[in-house]
């Protein structure tokens, strides 16, 4: 992630909470400081730079620990949009059916993130 200021816990878990409530219509930002918070929190939770996790435009981090990337594609990524993530964040979906629906985009040998996953409880 980039030297923003880390978004606190109560402002982000309201994020969550609000976008988990939204039912689809909701504002922009709120899913941006949901989205951003969920990966700051996923960093902390397994520092390290072994694995990409990009949920575009909002953010990307690295997490887990191994080889470490600074430049160029990193040897795991993991991609996927806003609503995949989130919901996997709160455990709406299981990390294997995402992958087989093609919600998510996970390569390289540690891309599997489903012992990291569901962050928060709803």
């Amino acid at each position: 992630m980039t030297s923003r200021r880390r978004i606190p816990d109560v402002e982000g878990r309201s994020a969550v909470s609000s976008w988990l409530a939204a039912d689809g219509h909701i504002d922009r930002d709120v899913i941006a400081t949901a989205v951003r918070w969920s990966l700051e929190e996923l960093a902390a939770r397994a520092p390290g730079q072994a694995v990409e996790v990009r949920v575009p435009p909002y953010g990307a981090t690295q997490i887990l620990e191994g080889t470490t990337h600074r430049r160029g594609t990193p040897p795991a990524v993991v991609e996927m949009g806003d609503d995949a993530f989130l919901r996997l964040v709160v455990g709406e979906y299981e990390w294997p059916d995402a992958v087989a629906r093609g919600l998510v985009h996970a390569s390289g040998e540690r891309a599997d993130l489903s012992s990291l996953l569901p962050l928060v409880n709803p």
